[in-house]
């Protein structure tokens, strides 16, 4: 299951965003607006699901987290730009990372699914 998070995200979302993957979560993160689309087994699916809302393409970034480390990875096949100056999967820009970063860990850090 997908979920738009706005704001710190439950333990009940964080329980459903876990379902398809088990150990991390794939996202699609908006980082002008500072929100994030989680769960499901594609980050297209994540990256589509903020699309339908109000984010821009520009701004959404493929990421995952994993809440056992409590780490953010910056790799996703939708992170492919060549006109944001961003040749691979990895996010490039360690300013967009840092934003990336500020967006996971203040809605998903820290909350307890177990």
């Amino acid at each position: 299951m997908i979920h738009i998070i706005r704001a710190r995200a439950t333990p009940e979302q964080m329980k459903d965003m876990l379902k398809a993957l088990e150990i991390y979560v794939k996202l699609a993160v908006d980082v002008e607006l500072g929100i994030l689309a989680g769960g499901g087994e594609l980050h297209v699916d994540c990256e589509q699901t903020l699309l339908n809302e109000d984010s821009k393409q520009p701004n959404v970034w493929g990421a995952d987290w994993y809440p056992f480390q409590q780490r953010v990875g910056y790799e996703s096949i939708i992170n492919i730009r060549p006109s944001a100056n961003n040749r691979s999967m990895q996010v490039q820009s360690f300013v967009l990372r840092d934003r990336i970063d500020q967006v996971v860990k203040s809605l998903l850090a820290g909350v307890q699914w177990r």
